[in-house]
């Protein structure tokens, strides 16, 4: 190959190998941010994108349907760690989840899973685990994990007042030296929040 052919063919691969090197940064780490306007984002809840919708609205952009989207990914663990979770579309991810054989474990704060509009008691009906705090302190943490190596972690309560009204946003990392310790936050909090260790008539 003549030097000319060749310098051009390394400057092809060279621009190729760029473009795939900055497509798997991008990957490993977005931003989204809230609020968004209130349209239900089900699509990828309905067949993992194949079929009818269950609810006929979907906005594949938005990033309420993203964070549903990530959570989709999940094919062995998703672990929730949120203060609050009263939101319809994120709960029914979390079911769907549930329903392929996925393990789900969610972790709340007490005082917020007893709300009217929390989603904490459908997902014990449905035979999802389970654990919240004993104290007066809240359980403020608000992150989920997907399959052990997928953070999802911000300031976003899993509420439609925080996912429509405020101004909020959740970072999507993949990097293990980030995602590791907090899983391993998490398994401490589901080890202490163990209800066998909890003392429900305390000594005064």
């Amino acid at each position: 190959m003549r030097v000319p052919a060749l310098l051009g063919a390394l400057a092809v691969l060279s621009a190729l190998l760029y473009r795939l090197l900055r497509r798997r940064e991008r990957e490993r780490a977005q931003v989204l941010f809230f609020p968004v306007e209130p349209v239900m984002c089900a699509r990828p809840l309905c067949a993992r994108g194949r079929g009818p919708c269950e609810c006929g609205l979907w906005q594949r952009e938005r990033a309420a349907c993203r964070l549903c989207a990530l959570l989709l990914t999940a094919q062995r663990t998703l672990d929730v760690c949120v203060f609050t979770i009263s939101s319809r579309e994120l709960a029914h991810a979390v079911l769907v989840l549930h329903r392929r054989g996925v393990r789900v474990r969610v972790i709340t704060d007490s005082g917020h899973m007893a709300l009217a509009a929390s989603q904490v008691g459908n997902f014990r009906r449905a035979g999802i685990e389970v654990r919240h705090d004993q104290d007066t302190n809240y359980m403020h943490h608000k992150f989920a994990i997907v399959d052990g190596s997928i953070l999802l972690n911000g300031s976003l309560n899993w509420s439609s007042q925080a996912i429509y009204g405020n101004k909020e946003n959740v970072i999507v990392v993949k990097l293990p030296d980030i995602v590791n310790p907090f899983v391993e936050e998490f398994e401490s909090l589901w080890n202490e929040y163990d209800p066998s260790k909890f003392i429900f008539s305390p000594q005064k």
